[in-house]
């Protein structure tokens, strides 16, 4: 199985970077997601759907480890390919040990720690990242990430007159890396259309003023 699933991976192994949403791309370290590291994303379900989406589409294999709230229905929604997701919900105590062994065969991997890892595990699990050339998502804080991904002033639309129902949202993306100062950017998560892309301020700023 592990022979198949690398060979259908469309992203190679000696590039430095997979497919990464150019709204958020631009605000990591080397322009996108990096092969063989790790990041951590702050409590945000859906940031993380919209990491996924770009290298679920470009073809790669994706995994979720101990994240049982995960929605497969949310995901397609964001373009995440299905037939291409691995979902462990509830790895139980060995979560560490799953989390690794999924990282063996796929190309992009979500986990979400319930404790501390200790250092030397944190050390192993680096070490196998790099040597497989996987990239992993960590919901919640990592010792040894790339860069931490967080949201912040959230605002919902789509009320309208009260007759509405919300169906917009835009979040500031900040991206906090090891080196250089932090990286913001405004994004609709998602935008009226469900898709997920940068704020065009000027416009936005336009429309408000139309709309007052």
């Amino acid at each position: 199985m592990q022979a198949r699933i690398r060979q259908m991976q469309a992203t190679r192994l000696d590039t430095r970077t997979i497919p990464t949403h150019p709204a958020i791309a631009g605000l990591l370290p080397g322009g996108g997601l990096k092969q063989g590291v790790a990041y951590s994303v702050d409590r945000s379900a859906t940031l993380l759907m919209a990491l996924l989406a770009a290298p679920s589409a470009a073809g790669t294999w994706c995994g979720v480890v101990g994240v049982p709230e995960f929605g497969v229905e949310a995901a397609a929604g964001f373009g995440i390919d299905l037939d291409r997701l691995v979902l462990v919900p509830h790895p139980g105590g060995q979560w560490l040990a799953v989390t690794a062994a999924v990282a063996d065969v796929l190309g992009v991997v979500v986990t979400r720690p319930p404790r501390r890892a200790s250092d030397a595990s944190v050390s192993r699990l680096t070490a196998r990242l790099r040597q497989r050339g996987t990239t992993l998502l960590v919901l919640g804080p990592w010792p040894q990430s790339e860069a931490m991904l967080s949201l912040s002033e959230s605002s919902w639309s789509g009320i309208g007159q009260g007759n509405g129902h919300l169906n917009a949202r835009q979040v500031t993306v900040t991206v906090t890396s090891r080196a250089g100062r932090p990286r913001s950017a405004r994004l609709w998560l998602p935008d009226p259309h469900e898709q997920f892309r940068a704020v065009n301020v000027q416009r936005e700023a336009y429309r408000q003023e139309a709309a007052g």
